[in-house]
């Protein structure tokens, strides 16, 4: 993810979304329990909601987490978090 994609959706996030919002993050990472727990700390446990569903062989854990954000610079500022974790995929 460079500077340009965190652009787009910046724009393309006041354009779709009155703020503040509840927003859904989507990664997948390996089935290592540090990145998974590294993923899972980027939420706030009080205010997020986060699952995890493991791929069909175990490689993979895909995290889904749903939490409300107050602009479209707290969601880049949490994927730009996210991109610093090893092997993990932002959908």
């Amino acid at each position: 993810m460079d500077e340009d994609f965190f652009n787009r959706l910046k724009e393309r996030l006041k354009e779709d979304t009155t703020w503040p919002a509840i927003y859904m993050f989507k990664f997948i990472v390996p089935s290592d329990n540090r990145k998974i727990a590294r993923v899972e700390q980027l939420f706030n446990a009080e205010e997020a909601s986060v699952s995890l569903r493991e791929s069909r062989n175990g490689k993979y854990t895909s995290v889904t987490a749903k939490e409300l954000m107050i602009s479209p610079e707290r969601v880049i500022d949490r994927y730009k978090e996210a991109a610093e974790i090893e092997g993990l995929i932002a959908l």
